[in-house]
């Protein structure tokens, strides 16, 4: 009886200490839904072991468009967002996914072409005259088509613009922003990135930027915290440190200090 007892107890003690050791594993890290930009241009690389260097924790990033960052929150699935759509972002929030938003950081889109510039969209002084161009000449146009942050906001420019984008010039690609990058330079065709990824992009080919500086292609990236109610077993007290380092002195330098072919990608615009 005592021999089964003290193999009953062991059981009970290994299970403790692998329930100990999951827990222990469990507060190392947590796991952000952000966007392929923030991770393809590299910044992840720069600041993640910056912040895992005073808090002890790592930030394990699942790089996706922001819409399916979006619905992996929804399910979940992650302890915290990084995206860039602040009306989806604030739907999140009312909605009751998350717990609150900020503002981090800013950029910008551009439009990438053929360096003969078939639309002559060069000559545009508006991204809707530039999307216009492309439209009535029907030129070749590569479009995300994933429910990225890029593509929604590509989307609301060409509805800002009156126009419905279709037939055989317009490309929905389904794809990341190196990817969708990637087919544009095979096929010259136009296509809408944000900055921080054309800078890192090296496949260039024959694509320039052709067209920039219209106030409709600034870039907000927002954070978002879970809602603790609603998604109790995330790791919320480490989310958090993530969320004000992010908003601190210290990772809004980390953020102005990330530069590519010494471009500096993100704009630092925490409300501290």
């Amino acid at each position: 009886m005592q021999h089964k007892t003290r193999i009953a107890l062991t059981a009970i003690g290994l299970i403790g200490l692998s329930l100990a050791a999951q827990a222990q594993d469990g507060e190392k890290y947590i796991t952000l839904a952000s966007t392929t930009s923030t991770e393809n241009s590299g910044l992840f690389d720069a600041i993640i072991p910056q912040f895992t260097e005073v808090t002890d924790i790592d930030v394990r990033v699942v790089a996706v468009g922001t819409g399916q960052a979006f619905e992996i929150g929804r399910r979940g699935d992650a302890d915290s967002l990084l995206v860039h759509d602040t009306a989806g972002e604030k739907r999140f929030v009312e909605e009751g996914y998350g717990a609150e938003r900020a503002d981090v950081m800013y950029n910008d889109f551009v439009i990438i072409g053929p360096s003969g510039d078939p639309a002559g969209i060069t000559d545009a002084e508006t991204v809707a005259e530039a999307l216009t161009l492309i439209a009535e000449t029907e030129a070749p146009f590569a479009s995300r088509g994933d429910d990225s942050g890029t593509n929604r906001a590509e989307l609301r420019l060409w509805d800002s613009a009156g126009i419905e984008p279709s037939g055989e010039w317009y490309r929905e690609l389904g794809s990341g922003m190196g990817a969708t990058l990637n087919t544009a330079a095979a096929m010259d065709a136009y296509v809408m990135s944000d900055r921080a990824t054309w800078v890192a992009f090296d496949n260039r080919q024959n694509l320039e930027l052709l067209f920039e500086g219209d106030e409709a292609l600034f870039n907000q990236y927002g954070s978002i915290l879970m809602n603790p109610e609603r998604f109790p077993h995330l790791k919320h007290d480490l989310a958090e440190q993530w969320h004000e380092w992010l908003l601190s002195d210290e990772g809004q330098q980390a953020i102005a200090d990330f530069e590519v072919k010494g471009q500096q990608l993100f704009f630092p615009n925490a409300k501290q």
